[in-house]
């Protein structure tokens, strides 16, 4: 059984464009693992290996690879950095027990790295920060540390200080050993000397370290106050402390280089093995009740002994067949083994188990605790679900992912088409559950829904280019909802009667908007039997039914309340169903009165712009009827934050680049749901009634 102490379970994650992917290759070059570096712009790195992602440059899929260092294991995912694929990152973050943030020395803390940085927070995971492309114009290492602390609110542990900038970038100074090492100009990571600090840096150097060592040893009483008394700790003790602390969230030791050109990464390497935590040093993941979802205070301890528990984070379909993407918390996992599914109550065998390096694969006989590892064709996992020993069954944390905000109806250019795209849409939808198709009943059209235009346009390019089916592509359709603005005390009655047994049920209720977010709400203070206690579940049922379509132009209705205060039954013809039709009816006699409004998706919109361009982006962005909330300017232009509705945003980018001379960038994310102004409002419900007449 391998030494759990030597494993490193490590996710690689930042901001579009800040270098993830070239910092993974490095790495892989620097153990070993690969002898010729691929690189992104080329559209050859090892990680990136799908079509869409060597065309575009950026990583769409979390890839998994594994190398090693100084005798240890590593584990590492490289995460997507674009917004679009927030749910990659989410998810890989849920299985890893560190993480190294990477941020671009001239961009500094982007906008997608904030997300991340919010969802490591969440997770608690443990991160070193790695600020990279220090070769590049206008990097400046202090000015991202400031911004770390500004804009993450995190506490930054400087390790290393750069040696030059841009150009003139040759090493790094390691704050704890007071030495230099500087690289040639060969490229060759291999290729460096350790040297004394260049005279210039020396005070410097020496601040940082009492820095270093105050900030550290806060872990540590007893150090601290022998440290105040003029007694300096041994390294080992400083690095003790640092462990601790990075553990703990405390702090962020923070690391600086250029992974394209090869510097600093030995470094970074050296820090994951000494402060990330193992396996074993992570809080064991709580397991959950199979049917409330609720804690049941138990957790996966990590180690062999234990029975086998295993979270599936990824389904991936290649050449291969559907691979499985697997964290073992606990216990071994053995080629031939039946294991349990406790989400869907079935057995599966466990066939071929490998471990992935990106596109290949190494044949396995078993697994640990610890290991991530993928499993080829497993029949019924989805992503979320447990896997665990047949006569232990248990339910780990399940995960939550975000829903989507834009949909476009998408159609088979030729009539052969329509079984190929069923068949193709259903692997895509387990391997993304952020990915959502449903079919309009009335049109019969399939409706793709998911984060963001790029998300959609890189799943149409998916269907075209992997599985051969051309597509026709309506326009992309926000995601508005509906919700009210008074409170409506009413009553309603449903009388049939007509030979036989008849239907009565009546209710007296109110109706009023709710908190926001809340969603629907149904409470009962009927006292004195008028309404027996049983058929509240069919009014519940009745009033919750009718959620999905509201008054205006039939769009969900978000954040009611309802409250039934009293009613009448009959004691022959009263049933759950007539109580649930009266709801039903009472929904559509009363939403009309309690001002029915209409509630757009408002995006988090982050736009990077020249200093130049700035009035014009801002007026455009006033013009789509956006709230400014902030601007700020950096060294190599201005960034400006603000709310805008979704509705305004569709070919955004390609607007920008024009105002921006192709220089602009932006990312949003769904922030909340608001109203409508009255004239937009008027146009969607007309529309929507338009359609409805035509079909």
């Amino acid at each position: 059984m391998a030494d759990l102490s030597k494993y490193r379970n490590i996710g690689i994650f930042a901001h579009v464009d800040a270098g993830k992917t070239t910092s993974t290759e490095r790495i892989l070059k620097l153990t070993g693992k690969i002898h010729k570096t691929g690189e992104v712009h080329d559209g050859a790195a090892t990680t990136d290996f799908m079509e869409q992602e060597a065309e575009r440059g950026i990583t769409i899929q979390s890839a998994a690879t594994t190398c090693f260092w100084n005798d240890h294991r590593l584990n590492i995912i490289d995460t997507p950095g674009h917004v679009d694929f927030t749910v990659e990152v989410y998810r890989s973050l849920k299985v890893l027990d560190g993480g190294v943030g990477v941020f671009c020395g001239s961009g500094g803390v982007e906008p997608q790295s904030e997300t991340n940085w919010r969802y490591a927070n969440e997770s608690e995971v443990s991160r070193l920060i790695f600020v990279n492309k220090l070769d590049r114009l206008g990097a400046d290492f202090y000015r991202v540390v400031d911004q770390v602390k500004k804009v993450l609110g995190a506490t930054p542990l400087v390790m290393t200080l750069p040696i030059g900038t841009e150009d003139d970038f040759v090493g790094v100074v390691d704050v704890l050993s007071q030495k230099a090492y500087i690289w040639d100009e060969s490229g060759q990571p291999e290729n460096y000397e350790v040297t004394d600090i260049p005279a210039d840096m020396v005070d410097d150097a020496a601040a940082y370290r009492e820095e270093l060592i105050e900030t550290a040893l806060e872990q540590d009483d007893e150090l601290l106050m022998a440290y105040m008394e003029g007694e300096e700790p041994t390294v080992e003790q400083i690095k003790e402390c640092i462990k601790k602390g990075t553990h703990n969230l405390s702090f962020f030791p923070t690391y600086c280089g250029s992974a394209f050109k090869n510097k600093g990464i030995q470094l970074v390497l050296d820090a994951v093995v000494d402060y990330l935590p193992a396996p074993t040093e992570v809080p064991a993941q709580p397991l959950t009740d199979s049917e409330t979802g609720e804690p049941t205070g138990e957790v996966a301890t990590v180690s062999t002994e234990e029975p086998l528990r295993a979270l599936a984070f990824k389904i991936m379909d290649d050449r291969f067949g559907a691979l499985t993407f697997i964290r073992i918390y606990s216990g071994v996992m053995r080629k031939g083994d039946t294991i349990l599914n406790s989400y869907t109550g079935k057995t599966e065998r466990i066939g071929r188990m490998v471990e992935m390096h990106a596109d290949d694969r190494t044949e396995l006989d078993y697994a640990q605790a610890g290991d991530i590892i993928a499993v080829v064709g497993m029949k019924n996992v989805q992503t979320g679900h447990t896997l665990c020993d047949v006569k232990n069954p248990c339910t780990l944390e399940p995960m939550i992912f975000p829903e989507p905000v834009i949909s476009i109806a998408v159609q088979p250019k030729d009539k052969g088409g329509n079984e190929k795209m069923g068949v193709a849409i259903g692997k895509m939808v387990a391997e993304d559950p952020s990915f959502v198709v449903e079919t309009d009943q009335e049109t019969g059209e399939t409706i793709l829904k998911g984060m963001g235009e790029l998300h959609l346009d890189i799943k149409v390019d998916i269907l075209k280019r992997t599985y051969g089916v051309e597509l026709i592509v309506g326009q992309p359709q926000v995601a508005y909802r509906e919700t009210i603005t008074q409170a409506v005390e009413d009553s309603y009655t449903h009388k049939k009667q007509s030979g036989g047994s008849g239907q009565f049920g009546k209710i007296d209720y109110r109706i009023k908007p709710g908190e926001p977010n809340s969603g629907f709400k149904f409470e009962s203070t009927v006292v004195g039997g008028n309404v027996p206690k049983e058929f509240f579940p069919a009014i519940e049922k009745g009033f919750e039914g009718m959620m999905e379509e509201g008054p205006l132009a039939g769009f969900p209705v978000l954040d009611v309340e309802v409250e039934l205060y009293d009613g009448g039954f009959h004691a022959v013809d009263s049933s759950a169903i007539a109580f649930e039709i009266a709801a039903k009816g009472a929904f559509r006699q009363s939403m009309p009165k309690a001002g029915p409004q209409l509630l757009e998706p408002i995006m988090k919109v982050d736009v990077f712009t020249p200093e130049d361009n700035v009035g014009d982006v801002i007026g455009d962005l006033n013009r789509r009827r956006g709230m400014i909330k902030d601007q700020e300017a950096g060294a190599t232009g201005v960034r400006i934050k603000g709310d805008v509705p979704l509705a305004e945003m569709f070919g955004y980018i390609g607007h920008l680049r024009t105002i921006t001379s192709g220089r602009g960038q932006f990312s949003m994310e769904f922030s909340h749901y608001a109203a409508c102004p009255a004239n937009v409002a008027e146009e969607v419900i007309a529309a929507e009634k338009e359609k409805k007449a035509n079909k």
